[in-house]
């Protein structure tokens, strides 16, 4: 991990369950899950999203059980999915037993829906024997009605209450391959809520904002929700539950786990300045010309698009490649060292091209083969930018000298 992830709060040590392939807790890389949106018992259109989410990040996928044709087409789709299944389980203990007869490598149960305790010893008994860990899978709009009577409402403590039940009765019957999660759709409550069940439980806990919705605010209410956690050190797998292509959600996830350094780069990130008046070109038409060309390319790195040369290589040197417009030309830079200029309207090109050197021959060999003679090029743009609109692009040392004037105290 980078020293992003070092300056987060030390993960909270957790016990670790496998989800087939996939381990869960302890010091196991935080995963990432979605959830399919066709019916189950399509086999073919569900099987085409569950790769689809997979290539998008997702390392466990969570598929509806909530009839017997669904339970049959998970026999179908377990053995040729590229990712653990997991069943989503609700109102029906038969449901829940078709799924383990299905084959799939986890449960979801919602304590608030499946109420009765023998019907839940039931399952986790079965599940016990067959190896395949549960969700206990808390929710605030589907609490029950006693919890929810005797806490006056979904709050944290109801959620996590709810949630010590049902592990209870699973510890009933022996069974503690246990993963948990108290979600609500209230970002706040969410935090709250999470907070207190990783003072309660040591088993894995799942972080989601439920329900959070379309994008773009569910994005923001799930991501400020699961990454406060996350900084916390609380979390080992994770979903963003949003009302969009579930892709989405997947790929939300991964990039979160990215940015805060917790898993490896795996694609594409572009860092880009948010412009100023010293700025050469339309930093927001570059960025998505070269956000896009990029992508395509499927290469874990990161790319630095600066709208001047004045300090753009400087802010972005930690990038692995860049590029700082410049009197109509860009400087294309590698770990902050300028490695050539090129006229502006190649800008895009020379990062692609660049990118794909750098994968193929690697960044030291770049480096070596720049052409010297482009610092001194880059150099005489920036004095050249600095006389012409000066280190205050923005006039504000005027302002401040009229605020002065003001004799305001």
């Amino acid at each position: 991990m980078d020293v992003t992830a070092s300056s987060l709060s030390p993960r909270r040590r957790t016990r670790q369950i496998a989800v087939g392939s996939v381990k869960v807790g302890g010091d196991a890389p935080i995963s990432v899950q979605s959830m399919t949106t066709t019916k189950t018992a399509d086999v073919e259109a569900t099987l085409a999203q569950i790769y689809a989410l997979a290539g998008a990040g997702a390392d466990i996928v969570r598929c509806t059980c909530n009839e017997r044709a669904a339970a049959e087409g998970l026999a179908q789709i377990v053995p040729r999915s590229p990712v653990p299944i997991v069943a989503d389980i609700h109102f029906h203990v038969e449901m829940a037993l078709a799924a383990l007869e299905a084959g799939v490598q986890g449960l979801r149960l919602n304590p608030g829906n499946l109420r009765k305790p023998e019907e839940i010893k039931l399952v986790a008994a079965e599940a016990r024997d067959r190896g395949v860990p549960i969700r206990i899978g808390v929710n605030a709009g589907s609490l029950h009605p006693d919890i929810y009577e005797r806490f006056g409402g979904a709050t944290p403590e109801a959620l996590v209450e709810s949630a010590r039940q049902e592990l209870a009765y699973f510890q009933e019957v022996g069974f503690e391959d246990v993963k948990i999660s108290v979600k609500a759709s209230s970002v706040a409550t969410m935090i709250a809520a999470y907070r207190l069940a990783s003072e309660t439980f040591d088993h894995p806990l799942h972080l989601g904002v439920t329900e959070a919705g379309p994008l773009p605010g569910g994005l923001l209410k799930g991501t400020a929700g699961i990454a406060t956690l996350l900084a916390e050190g609380i979390g080992d797998t994770l979903r963003y539950s949003l009302t969009a292509d579930p892709v989405e959600e997947a790929k939300a996830g991964r990039q979160l786990l990215e940015v805060l350094g917790l898993r490896e780069r795996t694609g594409l990130d572009l860092i880009a300045c948010p412009s100023c008046g010293r700025a050469e070109v339309d930093v927001i038409k570059v960025a998505t010309e070269a956000q896009s060309a990029l992508s395509a390319l499927d290469i874990p790195i990161q790319v630095a698009v600066m709208g001047c040369v004045v300090n753009g290589p400087g802010e972005a040197r930690h990038a692995d490649l860049g590029i700082a417009a410049g009197r109509h030309r860009g400087h294309l830079f590698i770990r902050g060292q300028i490695i050539r200029v090129v006229p502006e309207d190649e800008m895009v090109a020379a990062l692609v091209d660049e990118a794909k050197r750098i994968a193929e021959e690697g960044v030291e060999a770049r480096l070596a083969a720049r052409d010297t003679s482009a610092e001194a090029a880059a150099e005489a743009d920036r004095a050249a930018l600095l006389d012409a609109k000066g280190l205050d692009a923005n006039n504000a040392g005027a302002t401040i000298e009229r605020i002065r004037r003001r004799g305001i105290h």
